[in-house]
């Protein structure tokens, strides 16, 4: 954990390292928040659960968190955070450690992470999930989501939630912990987007080809800093896991959040889960005001697919037939509801997927995977040539079902990022399930105009089997609780404690990156790697290892030499994941400044954790004129969040220098040396400090 956590001196600008010291809450003319006006569901959320600052758009609050979750890939870091706070017991309303991403069990790597967090959950009061029960976002919706709450979890698609009505977020695993200790979670108060839905889904049309329209208007930048709140007519067209869908993968938006309103059919998806006793209306106010607004025609939505490398490369579906398929993968957070998987195997029904494509399907949770095998529709799958996979994420982060070299890969996930796949020159594309379906029948995409007859969109079966009993909930009293013995294997190691950051930081440009960098660049996922994930010394090592093989050892001469590593990057530095190890392990690498065109939410949050400064040019042409091996001073006594800082310094080194050149001297080399110096940078600029997150 970063050692810049000390409480800031009276009439201090706020923290830009650590978010732990809030003030209180205050409430203006005009305040969107105040007793008579009309407000949104976004604003009736926030006003409810505000202990601290202004709902300004663009202004810092705080907001008291209700449910927390965590999953694997993030959760025993988030957990070792939790346990160096020293708190005896959880202080929210619910949390859950969900056991999804890594469940092969190779080696002793993995399974030890999972018995260390079960009885972490156990020790400290949280709700367990073990391997094979299933998805944590399909489970927390079947589960534990509710209208009109806070949800912070340590995973990017936490805004699943928001299908139901909830102020689903995703955050890094220390924002997840603190809030887990009862502390306000910190962000920039976002704009409140009402997206006003007319009509109904028609033919081979799903809520995924929604969100996939959203991508192709509005870009992976188009979100930042936003809440989307749908509402309009055809909001009662779509049932709550189709609401699900679309909020999810808001997060490949940028957004900071989606939400539906919680309505009829959020009540009756949540009797149909036996707990109808969790819902509660939630509409906007009639006259409602939002920042910005947009329309969809759900009846002019017609099947898309995300082109190699990024969600936001949408086409239609028709205007990629004929081109060879070598795998259907299907499942993911995203689509791997009872309807998404019930709708395959009807379009598959009597038919065989082709020899030549590798066709797999994860269930979202045992409780899906229960309902298709009670009403046939598992044997339906099977019996087409499916691949039963487990209950959990699987392909999604390259763990297991990776695609053939070169191969084209057709998924119902959420991401297709370069390498994410576990196959680096594999080509994916994102649709929805039943185009996907389509793909594997065929071999190859092909015009939806030939598919026929789209089959109907199912109901829940009459019993729907109660999921609930495959959790460990905790003992009772917090003396039962701390009777549970913590177990840890020889693979977490313990937290780093980190400098704080000095009042000049004197580094060097050790990788420059272009735009669209994300976490999987930074930090890669995988199986093999990710089963590093409780042990930063050894993840480290394959920091930007997909993308500048020789960015580690750069930066271990660079810190070796006393100096700190600065990263140079373009816009929307640090999309996708919200895993934290992306930041964690450069500042384990001696990484202490990222100077960027932009930043994505959660990652600019991490950076602040960790004490890594997320600074943003103000003059774009100053990122073209850095190069790799440049020199950088910054005067950080002189930063505040959100200002800007003039007094920096960026200057030409020379790779054959034995010593580091001084700002205001020569290069040290010999005069007789003929190697041609780095391009001159700045020898001045500005650099705006990134708001604290």
């Amino acid at each position: 954990m970063s050692g810049n956590s000390s409480a800031p001196q009276a009439g201090a600008e706020p923290r830009i390292c650590c978010g732990l010291f809030y003030k209180k809450a205050r409430m203006t003319a005009g305040t969107p928040a105040m007793k008579g006006f009309a407000m949104n569901i976004a604003h009736k959320i926030i006003s409810a659960h505000l202990v601290e600052g202004d709902m300004v758009p663009g202004k810092e609050i705080g907001l008291r968190v209700d449910q927390t979750l965590t999953q694997d890939a993030t959760g025993t870091m988030a957990w070792l955070q939790f346990e160096a706070l020293g708190l005896p017991s959880v202080r929210t309303e619910l949390s859950v450690s969900y056991v999804d991403h890594n469940t092969l069990q190779m080696g002793f790597r993995n399974p030890d992470d999972h018995r260390f967090l079960r009885t972490s959950a156990q020790h400290f009061g949280a709700v367990y999930s073990a391997p094979g029960s299933g998805i944590c976002h399909q489970l927390h919706l079947e589960n534990f989501a509710r209208p009109g709450r806070v949800l912070l979890g340590s995973d990017s698609h936490t805004p699943n939630a928001g299908g139901m009505g909830c102020l689903a977020m995703g955050a890094g695993g220390l924002s997840v912990a603190l809030a887990m200790a009862g502390e306000p979670y910190s962000i920039p108060m976002p704009k409140v987007v009402k997206v006003w839905l007319t009509g109904r889904l028609t033919g081979w049309a799903q809520a995924k080809d929604v969100i996939l329209h959203m991508l192709s208007r509005l870009s992976v930048k188009g979100g930042v800093g936003r809440i989307f709140e749908y509402c309009g007519p055809g909001v009662s067209t779509l049932s709550v896991p189709e609401r699900a869908t679309i909020t999810n993968m808001g997060a490949e938006l940028g957004a900071t959040g989606s939400l539906f309103p919680s309505d009829e059919r959020t009540r009756e998806f949540l009797r149909q889960m036996g707990r109808e006793q969790d819902w509660e209306p939630l509409y906007a106010d009639e006259g409602s005001q939002y920042d910005e607004e947009m329309e969809v025609d759900l009846s002019s939505i017609v099947p898309l697919a995300a082109r190699p490398h990024m969600p936001d490369n949408v086409v239609p579906v028709a205007e990629l037939a004929g081109l060879h398929v070598d795998q259907v993968a299907m499942g993911s957070c995203t689509n791997s509801s009872y309807a998404d998987l019930h709708l395959v195997a009807e379009t598959l029904r009597g038919r065989r997927v082709c020899p030549e494509t590798d066709t797999c399907m994860a269930p979202g949770s045992r409780q899906v995977l229960a309902m298709l095998t009670e009403e046939g529709s598992l044997a339906s799958l099977l019996e087409s040539g499916v691949r039963l996979l487990e209950c959990a994420c699987g392909p999604c982060i390259g763990m297991g079902s990776s695609p053939v070299s070169g191969g084209v890969s057709v998924r119902t996930f959420n991401r297709n990022f370069e390498g994410r796949s576990g196959t680096r020159d594999a080509q994916v594309y994102l649709v929805s399930p039943v185009t996907a379906a389509q793909c594997a029948i065929h071999g190859c995409f092909t015009d939806p105009a030939t598919w026929g007859e789209a089959p109907a969109h199912p109901d829940f079966p009459a019993r729907v089997p109660d999921g609930r009993h495959h959790f460990l909930f905790p003992a009772a009293t917090e003396e039962e609780r701390a009777k549970v013995e913590i177990l840890r294997g020889p693979n977490i190691v313990a937290l780093e404690t980190f400098d704080a950051l000095p009042a000049e930081l004197s580094g060097e440009v050790t990788l420059k990156v272009g735009d669209g960098i994300t976490t999987d660049h930074i930090m890669p996922a995988g199986a093999e790697i990710t089963a590093l994930r409780s042990n930063v010394p050894a993840i480290s090592r394959y920091v930007f290892s997909r993308t500048d093989e020789g960015f580690v050892t750069r930066q271990d001469g660079v810190k070796a030499a006393g100096r700190a590593g600065v990263i140079v990057a373009g816009e929307n530095y640090g999309q996708g994941s919200s895993r934290e190890h992306a930041a964690l392990a450069p500042r384990h690498l001696g990484v202490r400044a990222v100077l960027a065109k932009s930043f994505a939410r959660i990652h600019r949050a991490n950076l602040i954790n960790f004490g890594i400064l997320p600074l943003i040019f103000v003059d774009g042409a100053d990122y073209d004129r850095m190069a790799l091996g440049n020199g950088v001073s910054l005067d950080t006594s002189s930063m505040t969040a959100g200002g800007e800082a003039s007094r920096w310094k960026a200057w030409a080194t020379c790779a054959s220098a034995t010593t580091f050149p001084t700002r205001n001297g020569p290069c040290s080399r010999s005069a007789a040396c003929s190697t041609p110096c780095a391009p001159a940078a700045p020898d001045k600029g500005t650099i705006e400090p990134s708001a604290a997150a």
